[in-house]
């Protein structure tokens, strides 16, 4: 697997250097101004490390891409089903509205729609973030907020689908309103019903 490497040591700050460097390169020229070459200059080691290790362009962005799985922290607890959406609508609002991760997810998404490796990578990252946020779905089912057999993923997905639509689609910044409003139409749905899986709630 292309980056792949074993924890700590020095392979472990080369591949921190070289992520670290994919990431301010796509920053600043996007999937498509990803040079190797470049890459190995940024992170300080050898041209050679980088194309044995990654192979190509794609192969940096999987690479980036778990890593940044890996840092999601735990689903919020907030004791309530809204509060803990809009943590995770606020969270996403926060992640796309900045400087470096914004054009980060961006550049990944671009990466997906050419190479087949990067597309699963990309749905492996958003799986892992769902699969999160989806135990607050759980938690408000077992408290009676939502019906029983409500998908949590799907939820998510609800929540979420409108704000990078907004963002990524047609370009316009998303707000902590428009979090709000996807939440509270989600929510809507969510507790007419519109989410239960056939006879999960039986």
């Amino acid at each position: 697997m292309a980056g792949s490497v074993r924890p700590g040591g020095r392979t472990a700050r080369v591949r921190a250097a070289v992520l670290a460097a994919t990431q301010d390169e796509l920053v600043e020229r996007g999937f498509h101004g990803l040079a190797m070459d470049q890459v190995a200059t940024r992170a300080g080691v050898g041209k050679t490390t980088v194309y044995r290790r990654w192979g190509s362009p794609a192969g940096l962005v999987v690479d980036l891409m778990k890593e940044l799985a890996e840092q999601f922290l735990a689903h919020a607890d907030t004791g309530a089903v809204e509060g803990d959406l809009l943590a995770s609508a606020l969270s996403m609002v926060e992640a796309l509205g900045d400087k470096r991760l914004g054009p980060t997810l961006e550049a990944m998404i671009a990466a997906a729609t050419c190479d087949d490796q990067a597309a699963l990578a990309l749905r492996a990252f958003y799986a892992r973030r769902i699969e999160v946020w989806a135990k607050a779905v759980g938690l408000a089912v077992e408290r009676g907020e939502l019906p029983m057999g409500t998908d949590g993923p799907e939820v998510v997905r609800a929540v979420s689908a409108p704000l990078y639509y907004r963002q990524v689609v047609i370009r316009e910044p998303v707000t902590r309103e428009d979090a709000e409003r996807s939440v509270a139409r989600t929510l809507a749905a969510a507790r007419a019903g519109e989410f239960v899986v056939a006879g999960a709630g039986v």
